[in-house]
């Protein structure tokens, strides 16, 4: 059941002789009954919206029975007693609500007597607070940048505003009673079929005619419409399936009516943007209506009439008054009076005015009507929809839903205006039939072939036309075919069916006529031959006496006839000459009249022959002129393809050059870099070698001058002795020969034992590397067999695991259901109670903000300063006086008395809530556990694996480098054979022997050692990895052996104890910063295995995309990769650019980063030790939350070896990781922190510290066991994120900064709280700041509701941003460069696009533009990975959804080159998702459907195969979706149309699918939003670490 336009003008106003809705008049009728006596009912006539119509009863209808009717109906629908009892309470107030009056006063003001009496019945009923009620009736709010203003309203206004209240509340509960019949109408079985009955109101044509007129015939003419077109559609499928010949029927197309209404700048786009002005009115908008309509077919303007305008519909033309046009559509109602009924007492009052989500688009508009709405600009309220649109989108709807089914219609004809019985007015039905439209069908019937007959229907009536001849029983049709043949000679007044003969429109009379005359002619035989025989007779008997009669009249009447022959032949003779003459005349009078006009007649026909033959030729050189011109506009056109084309590719061309040529750049630019201190090295060397060259060159010539000089004094003194020894020389000469022999022999003997020895040598280091070999291939093979049974134990595992949580899965997934149901409710339990609070508070604050003794409305206009008003999120009151500070204090001291009241009501209903999330969490925690265990297991196989490798490496290596060495002493061994045979020097071959053999023992000896030192780690490598583990930082027993005597000194002054604790300290340091860099190795490789992944999906996908490539045509094939590759080519381009900015910011941080380490260091030099240690501590938790830059050695060293002993005296303090505050100073904390903070001043900062901020002052409170201060802390914090985020709640980087310190908050609470679970995460020293005093999880939930509130409000702000952006982009935008013409069978529909986004050119790239930008601000306040990944999800859906409903509304988009524009703009996002590391399972699930659209609207159509295919590849789409997009495909110039037999066969195949529920689903609702989940995410950073900058203004916050 749906409602498309209920009549509410009826509760509040009726004309005369007409009543109100009957329940009114029955619930007035049975107000005696003891259930009703609280709704305080009377008579109709009492009250205001009953007797208006003064007719409060109607002859034969019992009210009070028809109550009790209506009672069972609703007990039989399930409607219990409670639920009818608050339906019937909520009409009484409504009754009420028409007797409340407003009396005017001064001032252009209004009020409610004290003393009305129904009022008070009316607030009771509803149960809202009067005194709230009675003084919004009478002022409305104001909400302006600064402050809230409050306005009374004119009596006029009041009295509007009370009716429009009263429709609304009736139209809530209609709605409401429409939804339960609905749930409880649903079928639970498999509906294949379905039967709706459409009760529609009829033309509507009255003196006055005003918005609800239009809006019936409006919906008539659309009716009207599909009527005709159903018709048509009948007479086509008889004349198909009878298989005759037909031709179009022209009828009546009231479409450009239907345009004028409803298209772009239309009447109904006219009156929404009226309504949107400000101060729009009625005369404005038909003012519009002359201006851009005068002129046109179907509208006119009255003469005598400014205010008015005339319709011309298919029924009649229609007048219409344009006097609450412009109300009407707006049908507004005051945002004050919403929010006194969602604040009710009872709650099924409240949830009839709950804030419902936005209802999701059914049909944007007619195919090429589409119109994206725009984004709304910050700081403005959204614009809900008029009723105007409401009713065309639901009037669309319902088109969708006739044309998906088969409709019949029932025209229900009224016989007169008196309601009298067997009174019938022919004028009056006339009237009807053709407002309804039975005429136009009439006409329509008759214009093709009304009259049909089966053949033996036909042979039956007229087998007495037919000869006795030409009948065969036999051949009914044959006979049939010949006789009618005979009867009727053309051929065009009937055709010859399968099984029936149709014929046009007055033949079948003929044929009666036929008949009737054959068979009067035989009853004329018979007539003829009775009364022959009965005259026969009675002339057999007059004949005799007749006979003697004439016997004596014959002579009387022969004399008579001679005498008139006599004078006939005298006058006959007289009248031959007279008429021969005058017919002589005659004759030639006519003769020269007809030639006149023969030879006028022949002129005219000549005439008129020589223009037909002046016309086709003249007609026949423009069409030659027209086809060379089209001929050579298609030319240039391929031309221009071809040219673009060739541009392309050498673009791209010229682009791998050019990318290759800034490669060749770069990396010499990179070498130029590397080796600049090389060659500055080189240059000083070279320099040092060119004067050590020259000191040389001076000390050659000083020795040459020597040795000459030397030369002169030896010649001198070989003069002198050379007499001496000439003597000498003969005895020396011989002693010196016998002493050569001895020694020669002595070296032979030793070369023969040498020799004897390399050989011994090379005989062992053969038979070491046979060792080594066959070692190393034991080790191979021990390898293989671990790896092998590790990969089974690992399958093993993960199958079992796998069944495991697929066990665990199913259990609670029904436990979490019932959670989310249970917590929703509380939930809307607690915004209810909220509600009432604001409400509270406003009245509150306005009272006090009244000056004393002043009355309520003695000013026009009065200032509140309430801060969370319901329309719009208002801004606070700005007023510079003492007094208002001291109210505005006074107001949020009892603002946070109250909160933390519902906040103590609210933590006691959640206690069932957390006690389940207490079991689910045990269960997560058996689910990760055993998933550690298997990791844990797979990493230690992994590493004994790599273990194993690196040792068989290693003795890889090392028996290589045996060989070398081997091959090297052969080496020397050749050379000294060599030189001893050549006996070149007395003592050197011995001292060169001797020196390398000594060397090769000793590298023998050490390989030997070496190498059994490897047998014995890879025996024990277990025990050498349990080792390896056990190793940590130096002990004080390890280094006090080394201490030297200096220091032992020191010792006993205590500075020795001092020093050591900030050497520990540094150690730790570097502990910290070695396990960092291990996780970000540890990330880097998970990286790396994802990209892997993603890489080889890629690799499946583009090879599916080649295999699909390979089945278009040549031209396609061209077009397609080179527009790939031109779009790959200028994301790399961008990616390289974006690359190369990212690392020169980093490189310059990084420098400042190290400039400013460097000065703290070198201060720190003169300063005392106590202070040095923590300086050093911020310093390193400072470079290893920026991005894990190391710190220079030089600092390490520094701080392990400290060189100033002297200053090792002081004394160290603690940092305990708090911040306390004085209780008057948390208005000013959370102001500062959290209500004024701008998310550009934690910019540069550790991402999420305002949350660390609060979480350090918690602390303090918890550590002094202060219970009021933690929890006015907690409430206050609370109170001022929803404050904060509802101020800016369009700001996305105010809603995504908060967003992230929130789940900061909850996550470092439950990191410190002390339970088991997380704190098996943290650290020793996280764990030393843990929580001791209270128990904070059932803030944690609260927290948790708030993330989930402001994750929702930022999904909003996206929506509303990237909405309008989506068809144009995805859709209207030609990225892909395809220039295609519109398909063929459209009629006009490109002038329906929106020119808005025609001139902003919104292409693909404008949306990843915008996605990047929400992403850089998310990734800038350091949100987590995850989280990020469910909002660009929660965005793509979006994309997919909008897209979808478009396509599946839109028929101008379904084509082939659509497709393609498709798979374009889903390959520019992928590319994106990839740049950005966002691309993973979840995303690939969400683009899917769009995937298979575009391969549905590219695949062929015609095969068996085919159907295969669409059916395997399109498993994301419903059948009702995959049908709808067949129907709608329109192919382009070369293509042929879709067979209805081939989707009838892809429809036949589908409804094989398991889910027929789910398949008949059309629409994707684009408002569905996934469930977010805040995965627990600890922080590595210690609290005692963090320092709060100066620009956070909290100078009065002491640190602990």
């Amino acid at each position: 059941m749906r409602t498309y336009l209920l009549e509410k003008s009826r509760v509040v106003f009726q004309a005369s002789e007409e009543r109100n809705y009957h329940i009114f008049y029955q619930l007035c009728a049975a107000c005696n009954l003891p259930e009703l006596q609280n709704l305080r009912l009377a008579h109709p006539d009492m009250f205001f919206y009953t007797q208006q119509g003064e007719a409060p009863t109607v002859d034969g209808i019992d009210d009070s029975q028809q109550f009790l009717d209506l009672r069972d109906a609703m007990s039989l629908l399930n409607f219990s007693n409670e639920q009818q009892k608050y339906i019937f309470q909520v009409i009484g107030a409504v009754l009420h609500f028409g007797n409340v009056e407003i009396v005017p006063e001064k001032h252009e003001s209004s009020k409610i007597e004290s003393d009305n009496e129904n009022l008070p019945i009316v607030c009771d009923l509803l149960g809202v607070e009067e005194a709230q009620m009675k003084k919004w009736l009478c002022n409305r709010k104001i909400v302006t940048v600064r402050e809230v203003l409050t306005k009374p309203l004119t009596h006029s206004m009041a009295t509007f505003s009370r009716d429009a209240l009263s429709k609304r509340i009736y139209a809530e509960v209609f709605n409401w009673i429409v939804q339960h019949i609905n749930k409880m109408v649903i079928p639970t079985e498999k509906v294949l079929n379905f039967i709706g009955v459409l009760d529609i109101y009829g033309f509507e044509m009255f003196e006055v005619n005003s918005f609800e007129q239009f809006c019936i015939n409006y919906a008539n003419e659309k009716l009207q419409q599909q009527f005709t077109q159903h018709v048509f559609k009948l007479e086509q499928e008889e004349y198909v399936r009878e298989q005759i010949e037909w031709s179009f029927i022209d009828f009546y197309d009231n479409q450009p009516c239907i345009d004028m209404i409803e298209n772009k700048l239309g009447i109904l786009d006219l009156l929404d943007e009226e309504c949107m002005l400000p101060k729009g009115s009625d005369d404005n908008w038909c003012q519009k209506l002359y201006d851009k309509h005068t002129g046109k077919k179907h509208f006119s303007k009255p003469r005598t009439s400014r205010t008015s305008f005339v319709v011309h519909h298919f029924a009649d033309k229609v007048e219409y008054q344009s006097e609450g046009f412009v109300e009407k559509n707006r049908d507004q109602v005051n945002d004050e009076h919403l929010n006194i009924l969602r604040a009710s007492q009872y709650e099924f009052i409240a949830n009839l005015f709950k804030q419902p989500a936005e209802p999701v688009d059914l049909n944007k508009g007619k195919s090429a009507q589409v119109k994206p709405l725009r984004g709304v600009s910050k700081g403005h309220k959204t614009f809900k929809k008029s009723v105007g649109s409401q009713f065309r989108d639901s009037l669309r709807y319902l088109m969708s839903k006739l044309n998906m089914t088969t409709p019949h219609y029932v025209r229900c004809i009224k016989p007169n205006d008196f309601k009298k019985a067997f009174d019938y007015e022919p004028k009056r039905a006339v009237e009807q039939l053709r407002a309804c439209g039975v005429l136009e069908t009439i006409r329509i019937s008759a214009a093709g072939y009304p009259s049909r007959w089966t053949y033996p229907e036909f042979f039956t009536r007229y087998r007495v036309l037919m000869k006795p001849k030409d009948v065969n029983r036999n051949d009914v049709r044959g006979t049939s075919e010949k006789t009618l043949q005979k009867l009727i000679s053309d051929p065009d007044k009937y055709q010859f069916g399968k099984t029936k003969i149709f014929f046009r429109a007055g033949q079948v009379a003929y044929l009666e006529k036929l008949r009737a005359d054959k068979l009067r002619a035989a009853c004329i035989l018979m007539q003829k031959t009775v009364r022959c025989w009965v005259q026969w007779r009675k002339y057999q008997r007059i004949r005799n006496s007749t006979i003697i009669i004439q016997k004596y009249a014959r002579g009387l009447l022969a004399r008579r006839l001679v005498k008139y022959m006599r004078r006939t032949s005298a006058a006959t003779c007289i009248q031959r000459r007279w008429k021969g003459y005058h017919q002589r005349q005659k004759y030639l009078h006519i003769r020269k009249a007809i030639v006149t006009i023969q030879s006028y007649t022949r002129g005219m026909y000549g005439r008129q022959r020589y223009t037909v033959i002046l016309r086709e030729a003249r007609a026949t050189t423009i069409q030659r002129y027209a086809r060379g011109w089209m001929a050579r506009k298609r030319h240039r056109k391929v031309l221009k393809a071809i040219i673009l084309l060739q541009c392309c590719v050498r673009r791209m061309r010229a682009r791998r050059e050019l990318k290759q040529l800034k490669i060749e750049a770069r990396s010499v630019e990179h070498h130029r870099k590397v080796q600049k201190g090389m060659e500055n090295k080189i240059i000083t060397l070279t320099q040092k070698i060119e004067e050590m060259k020259e000191k040389s060159v001076k000390a050659k010539e000083q020795e040459v001058t020597i040795q000459k000089l030397n030369s002169q004094v030896i010649v001198l003194e070989k003069t002198q002795v050379e007499a001496k020894e000439a003597t000498k020389r003969a005895n020396e000469a011989e002693t010196e020969i016998e002493r050569l022999r001895r020694e020669l022999g002595e070296v032979t003997q030793h070369r023969d034992k040498l020799a004897t020895d390399l050989e011994n040598i090379r005989r062992q280091s053969e038979e070491a590397s046979k060792d080594h070999e066959a070692e190393s291939a034991k080790l191979k093979e021990d390898l293989t067999e671990k790896e092998n049974q590790m990969k089974e134990q690992q399958v093993q595992m993960e199958e079992r695991m796998k069944e495991e949580v697929a066990a665990i899965r199913q259990e609670t997934a029904k436990e979490i259901e019932e959670e989310r149901s249970r917590h929703q409710k509380l939930l809307q339990d607690y915004n209810r109670m909220e509600q009432r609070c604001e409400n509270l508070k406003e009245d509150m604050l306005a009272l006090q903000s009244a000056p004393p003794g002043a009355p309520p409305r003695s000013r026009a206009i009065r200032t509140d300063s309430n801060e969370e008003n319901e329309s719009g999120y208002g801004t606070l009151s700005t007023s510079t006086t003492e007094d208002a500070e001291n109210i505005e204090r006074e107001i949020m001291e009892q603002g946070e008395e109250l909160a933390s009241m519902d906040m103590s009501v609210f933590l006691k209903l959640q206690q069932r809530v957390r006690t389940l999330e207490k079991e689910k969490k045990q269960l997560q925690d058996l689910m990760d556990k055993n998933e550690d265990n298997n990791k844990n297991i797979a990493s230690t196989t992994a590493n004994e694996l790599q273990v194993t490798n690196n040792q068989l490496q290693s003795l890889k290596e090392e028996n290589a480098s045996l060989k070398g060495d081997l091959a090297a002493r052969i080496n020397d061994l050749v050379t000294l054979r060599a030189s001893l045979q050549g006996g070149s020097g007395e003592d050197e071959p011995m001292a060169i022997l001797t020196k390398q053999l000594a060397a090769l023992n000793e590298e023998n000896e050490k390989h030997r050692k070496e190498v059994l030192k490897l047998k014995t780690e890879l025996a024990n490598s277990g025990k050498v990895i349990n080792n390896n583990k056990d190793v940590g930082i130096n002990t004080d027993v390890d280094l006090l052996p080394d201490l030297s005597p200096e220091v032992e000194e020191m010792s006993k002054d205590g500075g020795l104890q001092m020093a050591y604790k900030s050497l520990k300290m540094t150690n730790q340091i570097l502990e910290k910063e070695i396990e960092a860099l291990k996780k970000n190795h540890e990330h880097e490789v998970q990286q790396l295995r994802e990209e892997m992944d993603k890489l080889r999906q890629d690799n499946e996908r583009q090879q599916e995309i080649i295999g699909q490539n390979l089945q278009l045509t040549p031209e396609a094939r061209v077009n397609q990769v080179a527009q790939h590759e031109i779009s790959r080519l200028t994301n790399e381009n961008l990616d390289l650019l974006e690359q190369n900015e990212y690392l020169e910011k980093h490189v310059k941080k990084l420098k400042k980063q190290l400039k400013a380490a460097y000065k703290r260091v070198t201060q720190s030099q003169h300063e005392s030790i106590s202070s040095a240690a923590p300086s050093i501590t911020s310093e390193a938790s400072s470079m290893v939350s920026n991005s894990m830059a190391p710190i220079p050695h030089n600092h390490v060293n520094e701080a392990q070896h400290p060189s100033h002993s002297p200053l090792l005296r002081h004394k160290e303090y603690q940092i305990l990781g708090m911040l306390e505050y004085q209780p008057h100073d948390e208005q000013r904390f959370i102001k500062s922190i959290i209500t004024d903070f701008q998310p550009k001043h934690a910019e540069g900062h550790l991402p999420g510290l305002p949350a660390y901020v609060i979480f350090m002052c918690i602390r303090h409170a918890d550590y002094m066991n202060d219970d009021r201060k933690v929890k006015s802390l907690l409430a206050g914090v609370i109170n001022g994120i929803k404050k904060t985020v509802k101020k800016h709640f369009e700001d996305f980087e105010y809603v995504s900064f908060w967003l992230t310190n929130t789940i900061r908050l909850l996550h470092i609470l439950k990191q410190y709280s002390g339970e088991e679970n997380f704190s098996n995460q943290n650290s020793d020293r996280q764990n030393e700041h843990c929580l001791r005093n209270f128990d904070l999880s059932e803030y944690r939930q609260v927290m948790n509701d708030l993330g989930v509130h402001i994750y929702q409000m930022m999904v909003r702000i996206i929506e509303n941003k990237i909405q309008p952006m989506i068809v144009p982009s995805m859709l209207e935008s030609d990225s892909a460069g395809l220039t295609t013409n519109k398909p063929t069978g459209l009629r006009g529909r490109s002038a329906s696009v929106s020119e808005d986004y025609e001139t902003r050119h919104v292409s693909i790239d404008s949306l990843i533009k915008q996605l990047a930008a929400y992403l850089q601000v998310m990734s800038k306040h350091g949100m987590d990975p995850e989280l990020t990944k469910q909002v660009i999800k929660q965005c793509f859906y979006l994309v997919t959804a909008s897209t979808i409903n478009n396509i599946l509304l839109r028929k101008d988009m379904c084509h082939w080159s659509k497709g393609v524009q498709i798979r374009y703009n889903m390959s520019e996002l992928e590319e994106w998702l990839r740049s950005t590391r966002m691309y993973d399972m979840g995303m690939e699930e969400t683009l899917e459907p769009l995937v298979q659209v575009a391969q549905l609207l590219q695949v062929k159509k015609r095969t068996v195969d085919d159907v295969d295919l669409i059916c395997e590849t399109c498993t994301k789409l419903t059948v009702t979706q995959i049908v709808k997009i067949l129907n709608l495909y329109t192919p382009d110039e070369y293509e042929k149309r879709t067979e209805v037999s081939f989707i009838r066969k892809v429809q036949a195949r589908l409804h094989k699918r398991p889910d027929p529920r789910r398949e008949t689903q059309l629409l994707i609702d684009a408002k569905h939003t996934f469930s977010v989940v805040f995965p627990y995410n600890p922080s590595s950073v210690l609290v005692t670490e963090i320092n709060v900058p100066d620009s956070f203004s909290l100078q009065f916050l002491r640190k602990m």
